[in-house]
């Protein structure tokens, strides 16, 4: 059954690929009406009811229409129907270019925003009139008809070599197989639970659930290798090429619009402004983080030698690119002796899901229902019903895709699949989102038991969702996590401090066996490991951005191998593996491109919002909670992230939290 004011459909094992083809040309045709009919308005009688409402709704409606046609390329089972989602993917993607590039439409907003009618607006429409000007103008639209049609080849070509590198990567199988003897060190029920090939070897792909434990745990270096070599060549024939001609074509756009380079064009309408202040904040956080970096390689090259002369293997004297994971499990495990297979155990999915809600719910004022019977694509997908504590009233909808599939999306992400914004007739629609995780999936013996990483991330992603839910704007441009990009990653980072307190931990853990709860000397380690590995995670934090810089600054062809090569020896000091190219597949290229530093960026701001009240308010703090909820989370993008954290800050943000949090002097 579909619950009340959700618009599409998304059981998609029951939706085929001609219905699928047919819906997404439907979209195309409905849009392209009423962009025509807004083009064909004459200069002179522009009005808000014939130029601006129209495009308020057809943002709205393509958006909401056109996600649920993108969906099933990321979650569907069948493989046809994720092929043909992809293709309508392409095909959207195409005609969107299409539309930002018409020159009728962009003259005939400016000249709406020249009428006395423009002046009258509310600070959100005022807000829709001046960005859609400013985004006409990043697309060339002001500038003769050869340029303007060199500029949307290049955006219709970069958008369709992006869907294609990110299909690549969802629908890689690559496996290594290794006898079990090669995989010492390796959680048992891990080992168990590989699939065995004709040759009685177990199979070990590069999921995430075997990549990180198989990388952080085996102590067999010679497995390590193979994983890591495998796990950074995956796509490499296909998506370097298809990377590269992206930054190429992304470097002739900024050419032709007038800027210095693709990163200065990014920055501009972010909250860092230009690639000198991103280049400044890099550099002297990397300065600042190589002294913790320094100390933690003494301390991980005694391990390895110790380690050597036990298991005798040859002692190098460096530590290599496949040892960066494995040591620091083992500086977490010797040093904080933090177990975090054991602690594992008092992490059951169940149990965390449980405690999650309940700490969003108190410090929210929202009220979450299990709900069955709805349009789902999958029998392990949950939907849940959200109500307003206090009015009762349901703010919308979330689905909750939490373990891997064939085809399925790799990483974690939240999608907005419907806005919470006004309808056409001025009434609030539900905000629906999705969330997809790809935790470990429960088995007879076990339920799903994740790891404290997996705690985290769960956490962050649900931030995002709670983003989604919280948001009420009148648009659906400005509509929840449609803030600048190197601020949307600023309210789920906050969040995540929930999972290193004491008290919100004893929320979410219990013994899967017998709910027993975690040991306070467990909780007390787990806690102050917190700042394990500080130096050597934040230093491949800075190497990612900086590469992603440099990539989006140079003036001529990148060989992007040779960079990564480059970047990550002078930043980390540790050489990488000949004959891999981590940017084939590093998916933040498309679509997060020179825009990686947004992660520390935002975290400036999420430490600055967490220490300074909900650290000294209590982190259960309703009143806080609600503060954060209407401050930060409602407006969306409505009004620029530096005065959304003014408002909830009462001051200026600043790094000195940020810098604390890292066990950094300020």
């Amino acid at each position: 059954m579909r619950y009340e004011g959700i618009q599409s459909f998304y059981d998609f094992r029951n939706y085929s690929t001609d219905q699928l083809k047919k819906d997404a040309q439907k979209l195309i045709d409905d849009a392209k009406a009423v962009y025509d009919a807004v083009g064909a308005v004459d200069k002179e009688k522009v009005t808000f009811a014939n130029v601006i409402q129209p495009l308020l709704d057809i943002e709205r409606e393509s958006y909401t229409r056109g996600v649920a046609l993108q969906l099933p390329s990321m979650v569907a089972l069948e493989k046809e129907l994720r092929d043909a989602s992809s293709d309508a993917e392409k095909q959207l993607d195409e005609f969107s270019v299409e539309m930002s590039m018409r020159k009728d439409l962009f003259d005939n907003i400016v000249a709406f925003s020249l009428t006395d009618e423009a002046k009258s607006l509310d600070a959100e429409l005022t807000r829709f009139v001046e960005k859609s000007v400013i985004d006409g103008k990043r697309n060339g639209l002001h500038l003769p008809e050869d340029k303007r049609l060199e500029i949307k080849n290049i955006k219709k070509r970069i958008s369709e070599l992006g869907v294609n590198f990110n299909k690549n990567l969802n629908e890689d199988t690559t496996f290594l197989a290794f006898d079990e003897s090669e995989l010492s060190g390796v959680p048992e029920d891990l080992v168990k639970s590989f699939e065995k090939d004709d040759s009685g070897k177990l199979k070990v792909t590069m999921k995430y659930p075997h990549f990180f434990p198989v990388t952080r745990k085996c102590n067999n270096p010679k497995t390590r290798f193979e994983m890591e070599k495998t796990y950074q060549s995956r796509c490499m024939a296909e998506n370097t090429a298809i990377i590269e001609e992206i930054v190429e074509l992304r470097r002739q756009q900024a050419e032709l619009l007038g800027y210095a380079n693709h990163a200065t064009y990014i920055q501009e309408v972010r909250m860092a402004k230009n690639p000198e202040t991103v280049h400044k904040f890099l550099g002297d956080l990397s300065s600042k983080v190589k002294s913790l970096w320094d100390d933690e390689q003494k301390v991980m090259m005694e391990m390895k030698k110790a380690e050597a002369a036990e298991l005798g293997f040859e002692f190098s004297g460096k530590l290599d690119f496949w040892d960066f994971r494995y040591y620091m499990a083992m500086v977490e495990e010797k040093q904080y002796a933090v177990d975090q297979e054991k602690l594992k155990e008092y992490f059951p999915m169940e149990v965390v899901t449980a405690g999650l809600m309940d700490i969003y719910q108190k410090i929210l004022g929202l009220k979450f229902t299990k709900i069955e019977g709805g349009e789902l694509w999958h029998e392990d997908v949950e939907m849940w019903k959200v109500d307003d504590q206090a009015s009762g009233d349901n703010v919308g909808y979330f689905y909750l895709d939490l373990y891997p599939r064939d085809g399925k999306y790799g990483h974690a992400c939240m999608m907005q699949l419907q806005p919470g914004c006004m309808d056409s007739q001025g009434k609030r629609q539900k905000s629906v989102v999705v969330m997809l995780t790809n935790f470990s999936k429960p088995t007879k013996e076990k339920p799903s038991l994740l790891d404290h990483k997996e705690v985290e991330t769960y956490f962050h992603e649900f931030g995002h969702v709670m983003h989604g839910i919280c948001s009420q704007t009148n648009t659906s441009r400005f509509f929840g996590t449609n803030v600048e990009r190197d601020f949307v990653e600023a309210p789920s980072q906050m969040l995540e401090n929930w999972v290193w307190e004491e008290e919100s931990l004893r929320l979410m853990s219990g013994h899967y066996k017998d709910g027993s709860a975690l040991p306070k000397e467990m909780l007390d380690k787990l806690v102050a490991s917190k700042n394990a590995n500080a130096g050597g995670f934040n230093l491949r934090q800075v190497f990612l951005a900086t590469f992603d810089q440099r990539l989006h600054s140079s003036k001529t062809k990148v060989d992007t191998a040779q960079l990564i090569k480059d970047t990550y020896k002078e930043i980390v000091g540790i050489d990488t593996i000949p004959g891999t190219n981590f940017a084939a597949i590093f998916g933040h290229l498309v679509g997060y491109d020179a825009q990686y530093y947004g992660y520390l960026w935002s975290e400036v701001y999420s430490q600055d919002m967490f220490a300074t009240r909900f650290a000294k308010e209590g982190v259960m703090n309703l009143k806080t909670g609600l503060d954060y909820r209407n401050l930060i989370l409602k407006p969306g993008g409505s009004i620029d992230g530096v005065d959304l954290l003014k408002n909830f800050l009462g001051r200026e943000p600043n790094q000195e939290a940020f810098l604390r949090s890292k066990g950094l002097a300020v």
